[in-house]
This record gives structure tokens, sequence and C-alpha cells, in this order.
């Protein structure tokens, strides 16, 4: 017998299915449809079905729900070139594929009975496993898989820091961190990536997808021959910086895309597109916004540009194609609630005004970050303990204490939040609801009054 919530949520992945297959009139058209997704996803509610049914249909849910989002990508070629991509549509968009990632995650963690990282315990490797941590697209089913020169990889790391990231344009997304995978001189597979910490590098494979990640896409290149042309050409630009002699590639914390002597995450993969072909690809073709009201975070840390390629944009690139998605369910509620911490932060900073107020002790964290980065390794861990990384050689005071303010007020959040989901779990087998996760994080505004950690007005 088919378990009722199989037939039910398969059924409404075909309704919705359809209706993205629809003929908007205009743009406005297009962002109502996208609405009706998005709003059909988020208020499924796992509750009404029984644990079981939730278990035993999972491992067609999730493949369901990863196929919604490659159907709905295969059609923003077809609406771009009507211009219905307006911006508006554009965050309907993303919306619709942060909601239906959250289903998912819900889903694969009742079916694995809620698994949580041990003390000591690091998360698993970038797209180790299978089905249900690793699902590849069904256009990809029949080919062996493996990385290819080229391939663009969209992560998500563990710390406070990361969801900020995500969180820091105008539409929320879920992702940190993008880098492109090239072939070393050896033939050896690596990643070139620009890397808060140390700017512009070069690092194994294997070490990049060991690094604490918690989920990451997997994006291919239609044309395969530009994509290596593209993988070539960036790794040979960071080998040559890395030469001794050389001049390294900072880390640009502005944001901005008119330069490329500095480097941001998502930077270094549109310079790699650039030059390997030729100047005539300038990803990405729906960049993200940072339209914030109040801009003293973005400030605080250096960002000025006013629009930027955010990691998060390489999910509305029709010319990429998705071979894969993975994530470890251990830690997929982790960063959900950190996610939602971060909406809330800078929902409160935009709306109601909070502002960070540093103390005499994120002024010595500011001062202690920037002289660690000519000390010791330990002088730098300590520093990095409670920023929640590493302190790079370019990164201002200012924006060590900003960093180092955002982790010591969202942690404590995190924390009531983990101990709510842990007894919601205890006694329902379910995890709370993202409705609920905003609620209980509108409480813990009122309750704190005008000030909440270090933000305050």
């Amino acid at each position: 017998m088919v378990p009722k919530t199989d037939r039910v949520l398969v059924n409404d992945i075909t309704y919705l299915k359809g209706l993205v297959e629809q003929a908007p009139q205009d743009p406005e058209h297009l962002v109502d449809i996208l609405k009706e997704v998005y709003q059909a996803i988020f208020l499924v509610d796992l509750a009404h079905y029984s644990i079981e049914e939730v278990r035993e249909a999972a491992p067609g849910l999730l493949q369901a729900i990863l196929e919604l989002r490659v159907h709905v990508r295969a059609q923003i070629s077809g609406w771009a070139a009507k211009g219905l991509m307006s911006h508006a549509a554009q965050a309907a968009l993303r919306d619709c594929f942060r909601a239906s990632r959250y289903a998912g995650d819900m889903i694969g963690e009742i079916l694995l009975d809620h698994p949580r990282l041990a003390d000591g315990q690091s998360s698993f490797a970038g797209f180790a496993g299978s089905d249900p941590n690793l699902l590849l697209t069904s256009a990809f089913q029949s080919q062996s898989f493996a990385f290819e020169p080229g391939d663009v990889i969209l992560q998500r790391g563990m710390i406070n820091n990361s969801a900020a990231i995500a969180r820091i344009g105008d539409v929320d997304s879920q992702f940190s961190h993008v880098c492109i995978i090239a072939h070393a001189n050896k033939g050896e597979l690596v990643v070139v990536e620009a890397l808060i910490e140390s700017g512009a590098s070069i690092t194994p494979l294997q070490a990049n997808l060991s690094h604490g990640l918690g989920r990451a896409i997997l994006f291919r290149h239609r044309d395969r021959a530009l994509a290596a042309q593209a993988a070539s050409k960036i790794h040979e630009h960071v080998a040559k910086s890395l030469e001794p002699g050389g001049q390294p590639i900072l880390y640009d914390f502005s944001m901005e895309l008119g330069h490329y002597h500095e480097l941001f995450c998502s930077k270094l993969v549109r310079l790699a597109y650039e030059l390997g072909s030729d100047g005539r690809i300038k990803l990405p073709p729906f960049p993200t916004l940072l339209n914030m009201k109040n801009r003293d975070f973005p400030r605080r840390i250096g960002v000025t540009a006013t629009k930027t390629f955010a990691p998060g944009d390489m999910e509305l690139d029709p010319d990429f194609d998705i071979v894969a998605e993975w994530r470890d369910f251990r830690v997929t509620s982790e960063l959900r609630l950190k996610d939602m911490i971060m909406t809330k932060l800078f929902e409160w900073m935009d709306v109601y005004e909070y502002k960070f107020r540093p103390d005499l002790v994120i002024r010595l964290i500011s001062l202690g970050g920037r002289l660690s980065t000519r000390l010791s390794k330990r002088a730098q861990e300590t520093v990095a303990s409670v920023t929640g990384g590493v302190v790079p050689p370019n990164m201002r005071g200012t924006s060590i204490g900003a960093v180092a303010m955002l982790h010591k007020t969202a942690e404590p959040i995190y924390e009531e939040l983990a101990e709510l989901e842990a007894e919601t779990i205890r006694n329902t087998g379910r995890q709370m609801h993202p409705r609920q996760v905003f609620q209980v994080l509108e409480q813990i505004r009122l309750r704190s009054g005008r000030r909440i950690g270090y933000l305050a007005r």
C-alpha cells in the first residue's frame, strides 16, 4: 500500500511542476505563480502524517523535491528571454529553492531519526556516501559520479559567519562559499577558491570537501570545453600569484565586481569564466542586491557594493546544470536554525534599527585580532574562538569586532533554539516547523527589549 504522505506530497509536487509550466503573461504573473509554489511548500506540515508514513515515503520524496528544483530551473532561460525575470521574480525563485530544500532537510532528518554530531565528531566529507545524503539529478543518474575541471561547487559551512554571509543580500540564501575545480600540474583534482583567511588559494579537492561542510551542490557548465578552459586559466592565474616572489591575491571584503586585484569566492569563479570565454561570460546573470536600509553591519565588515555576485546566485544561472546535491543530515537542523537566526537579526537591524554596540571586550578583540595576524598560530586561534573564524591579514579592526559581535549575539540564541528543538523532537518525533522557529525568535526579541546581545537601539 502506498503511504498517504507519499500520495499527497508527490501529487502536490506534480501540481507544482504544472504551475511553473504555465505561460506567465508578465513579470507580475510569474511572481504570483512562484509565490503560490513557495506557499504550497512552506505550509506543508509533517505533523499531519505519522512518523512511519514520512519515513516510508522519504526516499522518493527527497528525489522528487530535487527534481522539482531542477524543473523550475529549466524554465529560467525561457522566462529571461521573454523579459519576465524581474528582481521580484528572482527573489520569488530563491524563496522556492530555499523552502523546498528545508522541506527535504526535515524529511531526511525524520528518515534517519534526527541524527546529530557527537562531541568531537566532524561533518562528513562533501559528496561522500549515497542516498539520502547524496542525490544525483535524473540527467546524471546513468553516469558514474565524478568531478570534472570547471565544475563549480556551491557550499555551506557550519559557523555563524557562514550563515551571515548566506544572509547578507536582499534575499536569504543557504550557501556561503563557491569554488571551481581544476587539474593541478600532475593531474590531481584541486579547487581554486578565495578564502577569507588566506585569499586566493589552491586546495586539494578532498581537503576542501572535508572542511566542515553541511551542504553542497555540484554545478556543471553545459559547454564542457569552455568549463575546462575556465578551470585551466584560473588555476594558472592563482598558481602564479602563489609562486615565490608572486603577489598574493587577498580577500576582497568590498564585494565589488569592478576589479580583480582582490577576490572574494564568487568573484574568483566569475574571473575564471571570464578568462575562459575571452570576456564573453560575466557571471552572474542575476546578481544579488545589497539594498538593506540599515547598512551598519555591511559597513563594519567593509562591504561597499550595492550589487554583487553572492554564492547563492549560482542557483539562478541556467547555463549550469545541477549534477548532484549533498547534505549531512546530522547538521542540517543546526544550519536551518542558524539561517533563521541571521534572517531575524538582519530583519531587526533593518526594521527596528538595531545596531551593533561594541564594549571594551569587543574593542580589545578588534585590537587583538589585528595584532594576532602578526603573532603565533596559537594567538590567532584564540581570536578565532571568539570571532568564529581565522582573522585574515587585510581585515580591519572594525570588521573583526563586527564579526565577533555577530558571533557572540547569535550563539546564545542558537543554544536556546537548539534546546527547544531537541525537546520538540523528544516529545513529538518531529522538528519545530520554520514558522514556530520564527515565532520563538520574535518572542526573544520582545523579551530582550532594546538590547539583544550586542545589538541595541
